[in-house]
């Protein structure tokens, strides 16, 4: 058994690296997604302006040569808080799905392997918190909290504790079942050697690509949320609240609320593409076998 797994393991990767290569969306998903976490790396190396520096003079400038993407109401260059804005969105994308397919998983894992009232008690809540649209529960959860970095992170997460577990809890109940983890239970295995150690590692796959797509939508969640006021608070550039503040002028100066737009629609664009070409490659019927 140990071999097998073995063998498994180093295969794995030259498959899923054969199929990565003939598809192009996996390429134009992952050199977007590149482009823009460099950018956000190097954002105070690229970023021509200070984000924070105000100049009165220069208000609601048009896209030129010294503004590339203009100016907003304080006279802030919109490309600078663009660039610095991506730092939020991915910091708080990455974190809150982190967070949630930690917690998530543990308990769909635990409530799947151990079953009974645990499990009913567990799909309860969980149906609960599915009945409410995302957003709508971030905004809860956000307004009850307030307007801090911690509390979109924390509002974001809970929003996704739901999917995960659901994901996590479905293949537990069949892998339960499997040969090798009854042979653990001969041996003497502890229920959580079993479930970290057996059951984990074969349903990893199915929640790194669910976690790509939900990061697309935790991104989302977050400018939805900013532009109402209960993201980040200002002066802090973050592409939700650029979007507000240019809806406010959005006849007079375009370019607020544009470039944040296009900048949020191709990050969803990259984590979506990925997450397709991971669902691809780890699903035996989409390649064919």
């Amino acid at each position: 058994m140990t071999i097998e797994v073995a063998s498994v393991a180093v295969s794995q990767p030259s498959r899923l690296w054969l199929v990565f290569s003939r598809n192009p969306l996996f390429w134009l998903g992952a050199l977007l997604l590149a482009i823009i976490i460099m950018v956000s790396v190097l954002a105070p190396l690229i970023a021509p302006h200070d984000p924070l520096e105000q100049n009165i003079v220069a208000r609601l400038e048009p896209p030129s040569a010294e503004f590339l993407f203009g100016t907003d109401n304080y006279g802030r260059d919109v490309l600078s808080r663009l660039i610095y804005g991506a730092r939020i969105s991915l910091m708080v994308g990455f974190v809150a799905i982190l967070i949630a397919m930690t917690i998530g998983c543990t308990i769909g894992i635990v409530a799947g392997y151990i079953g009974g009232a645990l499990d009913q008690l567990v799909m309860g809540v969980l149906d609960v918190m599915l009945s409410f649209p995302a957003l709508l529960l971030g905004l809860m959860i956000a307004a009850m909290l307030g307007a801090s970095l911690q509390n979109l992170i924390i509002a974001i997460a809970i929003t996704e504790i739901a999917p995960f577990a659901r994901v996590a809890r479905a293949p537990t109940i069949a892998l339960k079942q499997q040969d090798f983890v009854m042979a653990g239970r001969a041996l003497g295995f502890g229920p959580v050697r079993i479930m970290g150690v057996h059951i984990l590692p074969n349903l990893i796959s199915d929640v790194v690509v669910m976690s790509s797509l939900w990061m697309a939508s935790a991104i989302r969640t977050e400018a939805s949320l900013s532009f109402i006021g209960l993201g980040v608070p200002p002066p802090t550039p973050t592409w939700g609240s650029m979007i507000r503040e240019g809806f406010d002028n959005i006849l007079d100066a375009w370019w607020l609320a544009v470039f944040p737009s296009l900048a949020i629609l191709a990050t969803v664009l990259a984590l979506n593409l990925l997450g397709d070409a991971l669902r691809d490659a780890i699903d035996p019927k989409l390649r064919g076998e």
